[in-house]
C-alpha cells in the first residue's frame, strides 16, 4: 500500500475516534463512527485476496446497519424529548434500539457472526485495530449512556457472550479465529458490569487491549497464523514465545497475572450488587476459555508436531521484536501488584 495512503487511513482512524469520544451531540458520535469505518475498510481490503474482499464486504455491511439503527435510536429519542445529547437517553425504545446497535458494532452476542469472519480476513495488524481501536468509540457511547441501558438485557448477552466466546474457541486451529472468539468473551465480562461500574468496563477494556495488542504484535514477527505454525515457531525466537505463553495465560485471567486483575474486581463488584448467580454462571464459562488459551500457550512453547510437517522451520525471526512489544508483555504479565493503584483510580 501507498505510504501516503496508510498514513491517510491511519489518521481518519485517530480522528474518528477522537470525535466519537469527544462528543456531546450523537449527529457527531455518527459521523465518527462512519469516518471510523470508511477508513478501516481499505487495510481490511488492501491483500486483495478473495477471502480479504470477502471479509471487507462483510464489515462494510454490517457497520453500516448499526450506524442506521444508531441513528434512528437517536432520532427517535430526539423526537420525544427534544434533546440530541449523548447523555440525555430516556426513551426505552431508543435505548433498546442503541443497545443493539452497540452490540452489532462491538461483535456482542446475538450480533457476532460477522467478527470471526472478518478477522480471519485481514492481516494481523489490521486484525488487532478491529480487535482494539475499533471498539474504543463504542464502549465510549455504552459508557455514556451506561445509566439508560436496560440491565436484564445487557446481562443476558454478556453471559451469551462469554459462553457463546468459550464454546466456539474450542474447536478453531486458525489462531485469528481463536483471538476473536476470546474478544467476544471478554466483551460479554465489560458489559455485565458496565451499568454497575463503567469506569471498570473501562479499566478492563485498557487491560485487555494491551494484552492483546502484545500477542498480535509477536504473532505478526513470527507469522503464526495456524497452530500447526505455532508449534514450530519457538526456533525463531525462543524468549519472545515465552512471553508469548505468559501472554496467553494472563488473557486466560489466571493468577497472578495481570488478566486476573478485571475479572477478580467484576466478580467483587456483581456481589456486592447482589448479583451472585450472574457472576457464578460467566466465572464458570471462563473454563470453556481457559482450556484453548491453555491449548494455545502449551503449543506456543512446549510441543512439537507428533509427526512431520510440511512447513520449513526458520532458525530466525524476519524481524527483531521491537521495544512496544517487551513494554505490552510486561504490562500483559506484571500490573497485578499495581492493583491498589488502579483500584484508586477506579
Amino acid at each position: 500500500m501507498n505510504p501516503y495512503a496508510k498514513l491517510t487511513f491511519s489518521l481518519s482512524l485517530v480522528l474518528g475516534t477522537a470525535i466519537t469520544i469527544s462528543s456531546n451531540h450523537w449527529v457527531a458520535a455518527w459521523t465518527g463512527l462512519e469516518i471510523n469505518t470508511l477508513a478501516i475498510i481499505p487495510l481490511i481490503s488492501k491483500s486483495h485476496h478473495p477471502r480479504a474482499i470477502e471479509a471487507t464486504i462483510k464489515y462494510f455491511l454490517v457497520q453500516a446497519a448499526a450506524s442506521t439503527l444508531l441513528l434512528f435510536s437517536s432520532m427517535i429519542n430526539a423526537w420525544h424529548t427534544g434533546q440530541w445529547d449523548i447523555t440525555q437517553l430516556s426513551h426505552p425504545t431508543s435505548s433498546l434500539l442503541l443497545t443493539a446497535a452497540i452490540a452489532m458494532k462491538l461483535g456482542l452476542v446475538p450480533f457476532h457472526f460477522w467478527f470471526p469472519e472478518v478477522l480471519q480476513g485481514s492481516p494481523l495488524i489490521t486484525a488487532l485495530l478491529l480487535s482494539t481501536v475499533m471498539k474504543f468509540p463504542p464502549i465510549t457511547i455504552l459508557f455514556l449512556t451506561s445509566h439508560s441501558l436496560n440491565p436484564t438485557l445487557l446481562a443476558t448477552m454478556a453471559i451469551a457472550s462469554a459462553a457463546l466466546g468459550g464454546w466456539m474457541g474450542l474447536n478453531q486451529t486458525q489462531i485469528r479465529k481463536v483471538l476473536a472468539f476470546s474478544s467476544i468473551s471478554h466483551l460479554g465480562w465489560m458489559s455485565i458490569v458496565l451499568i454497575y461500574n463503567p469506569k471498570l468496563t473501562l479499566a478492563t477494556f485498557y487491560i485487555y487491549c494491551t494484552m492483546t495488542g502484545a500477542i498480535f504484535l509477536t504473532l505478526n514477527i513470527t507469522k503464526s497464523f495456524k497452530l500447526s505454525t505455532m508449534m514450530t515457531s519457538w526456533t525463531k525466537t525462543p524468549v519472545l514465545n515465552t512471553t508469548l505463553m505468559m501472554t496467553l495465560l494472563s488473557l486466560a485471567g489466571l493468577p497472578p497475572l495481570t488478566g486476573f486483575l478485571p475479572k477478580w474486581l467484576i466478580i467483587q463488584e456483581l456481589s456486592k450488587q447482589e448479583m451472585a448467580v450472574p457472576a457464578t454462571i460467566i466465572a464458570i464459562l471462563s473454563l470453556l476459555s481457559l482450556f484453548f488459551y491453555l491449548r494455545l500457550a502449551y503449543y506456543s512453547t512446549i510441543t512439537l508436531p507428533p509427526n512431520p510437517t510440511n512447513l520449513m522451520k526458520q532458525w530466525h525471526a524476519n524481524k527483531p521484536a521491537s521495544t512496544l512489544i517487551a513494554t505490552l508483555s510486561s504490562m500483559s504479565t506484571l500490573l497485578l501488584p499495581l492493583s491498589p493503584m488502579i483500584l484508586a483510580l477506579i
